[in-house]
């Protein structure tokens, strides 16, 4: 069972930054504009977030710094994916162009930035964030080994923001809003729905959670930022494709790829994997494997939204 509970803590720490982001991709792209710039987003918040962390651990630690560091992820991302959405939706420029030049932008931002200020582009910060046992809940026989054991806060932010989005997309008068902007503008233009507004909040939202997924990322899984997160936000779009752009399928493709990621990450830790005449070069495809075969099925039956990535003009219809 050790091994089992080993596994699950691990495919938290890998799944958790992947829906917070999917989930932001959801409410950029449900509102008609495609946000590949996830990544470039993920690095710009990860970047701020961790260097507060590692200016403020001197006079600080635990909880309280990283919540703050979130928070800080979050707003910067959103400040961030403001440059995207004034593009693509004022400039009316091409979306997948906007958001290749967010990503550029950002890694080579941040090297730059912390090899100016620290002269290496390595941030790093003393983890004092990791929870061994949380009280009582990690008591709890079989959920408690597993969820509340080894663990980050993270993971439940994780799941606070999932019940969020999932009830404001589909339980609120905005979320049926931002949904009618990415279908059919024209329509929502016509019943006095301010497109415009509803498409910079969604990109805004998913700059916002794209920061957050930033840090979320890594904070569990190393003790220094070094201006990459790894290809996550490309993953994260993986996901929210193979989601169908619905909350609940987007969660449960989030831990299928974070079962894919964990598997090729700590396969040495599992002794019946590590055991097997594999090379491992194979499992550290295995993520990227499995992205191919997903989108190669997923898009036979594409739920996108259908003005998803068409500029809007309020001067046509």
């Amino acid at each position: 069972m050790d091994i089992v509970y080993f596994i699950i803590q691990q495919t938290m720490y890998f799944s958790i930054p992947l829906l917070i982001v999917a989930l932001g991709g959801m409410y950029s792209e449900r509102s008609g504009v495609i946000n590949i710039g996830l990544e470039g987003i993920m690095v710009m918040g990860a970047f701020a977030g961790i260097s507060f962390i590692h200016v403020m651990e001197q006079t600080m630690s635990g909880q309280l710094l990283l919540v703050l560091g979130i928070l800080i992820a979050g707003v910067t991302g959103g400040l961030f994916s403001l440059f995207h959405s004034f593009a693509a939706i004022n400039l009316r420029a091409d979306q997948t162009i906007s958001g290749t030049a967010i990503n550029m932008f950002a890694g080579a931002f941040a090297i730059f930035t912390a090899r100016t200020f620290n002269g290496i582009q390595q941030i790093g910060f003393t983890d004092t964030f990791h929870i061994d046992s949380v009280p009582v809940l990690g008591k709890i026989p079989l959920i408690g080994p597993m969820l509340f054991q080894n663990c980050y806060i993270t993971t439940y932010i994780g799941f606070l923001v999932f019940a969020i989005a999932a009830l404001v997309i589909s339980k609120t008068r905005f979320g049926l809003r931002l949904r009618s902007c990415g279908e059919f503008p024209q329509a929502a233009d016509a019943v006095g729905i301010n497109v415009y507004f509803y498409r910079y909040a969604g990109v805004i939202i998913s700059g916002v959670l794209g920061g957050i997924g930033g840090i979320v990322f890594v904070i569990p899984t190393s003790t220094e930022f070094n201006a990459t997160v790894a290809g996550y936000g490309f993953l994260a779009l993986a996901v929210l494709i193979f989601g169908q752009w619905r909350s609940l399928t987007i969660l449960g493709a989030s831990f299928f790829f974070g079962i894919m990621k964990t598997l090729s990450s700590v396969y040495s830790g599992i002794p019946v994997v590590k055991n097997l005449p594999v090379p491992n070069e194979i499992y550290k495809m295995i993520p990227y494997i499995a992205t191919l075969f997903v989108l190669a099925f997923a898009s036979r039956s594409s739920n996108t939204p259908r003005a998803e990535g068409i500029p809007y003009d309020k001067g046509t219809r």
